[in-house]
């Protein structure tokens, strides 16, 4: 069996043979033979045969209709798999073995590069702040195609931290290669143990979520966000000042699970909600301000991914330059307006729709007396520290896009055009 992914031949084999960068497999009557096209000094051709880990069960739909609904609804067990034998909420600590012979390092680092594609991306750009905040060091978020087009300078007192599902995505081991040349300290974030960007890196954290067969990534995003939100605790571990911060996102870490079910318990509404309010309709817009700004990019790539409905994903601060010409009666359009220190601003892009005739689905917190249902129709989700909130916000999102693609009688699973593992550019 050839596979870029041991997921697709779990189910008849756990045997697996890893190959290298220019190795060529010579399959002849039953036997196999690697050939190096680039013969370098001390490099073998042997490669050992592995064992899968991965479970048939764990790629089966069991009662789901489709691999993305039942992943979605794996996030609950997911996210406290990401975060087990690693956070520790008794004591408020961290431990990341993976990272920790380099976390000094990282500490005294120039900045810190995040380097990843779609879905990916937006994770990183979600823990941006938060690591701003804790660590106190320039953070950058870069799109791995457009970092490559750009030649983009990186210096040897960089941490470059490489964050993809598949641990394959092209672009980015490209710029992964591209890092490594110019000495940077890279890391790797990725769902697929024994993946290129695993090997390739210095170090890394394994996000740990579980197998993910559906093409529109649901349960990595959550567990990478988790992943990266422990990365940043661990290297505020040692400033007295963040204390009391650390101790608060700990605390929301851990009743993060049980809110997520929570969520989910809305499934039967939201469907409702999208047969009633989404049918026949062409555009769609989604906005979000600070941190819910990548949430809102996530929304709009699900739903774009897999019900074919476009969706632009708007920063609420730029609506009256040049989108609020879109709004009207007829547009539908989702807001994330769950409170946080910039709650009012955000009101305020709500406050401009509505004075516009338009009728916005509000994402928000519970009991929000702010949204009256005259004006809005209100999806209600459980509040968390303002670093968190986030995870929680695009669980609606991502039943949403479902609900669209199974109303449209789509295929949620493999939408057309696209692939898992993106191993080309």
């Amino acid at each position: 069996f050839l596979s870029s992914d041991p997921s697709a031949i779990v189910e008849h084999t756990k045997k697996v043979m890893y190959l290298e960068d220019d190795d060529i497999a010579h399959i002849h009557e039953g036997s196999l033979n690697i050939h190096r096209l680039k013969k370098a000094d001390g490099s073998s051709n042997v490669r050992t045969i592995q064992t899968l880990e991965l479970e048939l069960q764990e790629i089966m739909k069991g009662k789901f209709d489709h691999f993305m609904q039942k992943e979605i609804f794996e996030q609950p067990e997911s996210v406290v798999n990401t975060m087990r034998g690693r956070l520790d909420v008794a004591n408020k600590t961290v431990t990341l073995g993976g990272l920790r012979s380099y976390i000094s390092t990282i500490r005294r680092c120039r900045r810190i590069i995040f380097i990843a594609c779609g879905t990916s991306y937006h994770s990183c750009m979600a823990v941006r702040g938060i690591f701003e905040e804790l660590a106190e060091i320039p953070i950058a978020v870069e799109l791995a195609s457009d970092f490559l087009d750009r030649q983009a300078p990186v210096f040897r007192d960089d941490t470059c931290v490489f964050v993809s599902q598949s641990g394959e995505t092209a672009d980015s081991l490209m710029a992964l290669r591209y890092c490594l040349e110019r000495g940077a300290l890279t890391v790797g974030i990725v769902n697929v143990v024994g993946s290129s960007i695993s090997l390739l890196t210095h170090c890394g954290v394994h996000v740990n979520a579980g197998p993910e067969i559906g093409v529109a990534s649901t349960k990595a995003y959550t567990s990478q966000f988790i992943a990266m939100v422990m990365f940043a605790l661990s290297l505020s571990e040692d400033r007295a000042s963040k204390q009391k911060r650390r101790e608060e996102i700990i605390e929301g870490l851990s009743h993060i699970s049980d809110q997520i079910k929570d969520i989910l318990t809305q499934d039967q509404a939201i469907k409702e909600l999208c047969a009633k309010t989404f049918k026949n309709q062409k555009s769609l817009l989604l906005l979000g301000r600070g941190s819910q700004f990548s949430t809102a990019l996530e929304g709009a790539l699900k739903i774009k991914e897999i019900s074919y409905l476009h969706c632009e994903a708007v920063m609420s601060g730029e609506l009256k330059h040049g989108v609020l010409a879109l709004v009207d009666e007829n547009l539908p359009i989702i807001m994330i307006l769950t409170r946080d220190e910039i709650f009012t601003k955000s009101l305020n892009a709500y406050q401009q729709v509505v004075a516009r005739s338009g009728k916005p689905i509000v994402i928000c917190n519970p009991n929000d007396e702010e949204f009256s249902a005259s004006q809005a129709q209100k999806i209600e989700i459980p509040k968390t520290v303002d670093a968190l909130q986030g995870i929680l916000n695009v669980i609606p999102l991502q039943l949403i896009a479902y609900w669209l693609a199974v109303g449209e009688g789509l295929n949620v699973d493999f939408p057309r055009n696209l692939a898992k593992s993106v191993t080309v550019e």
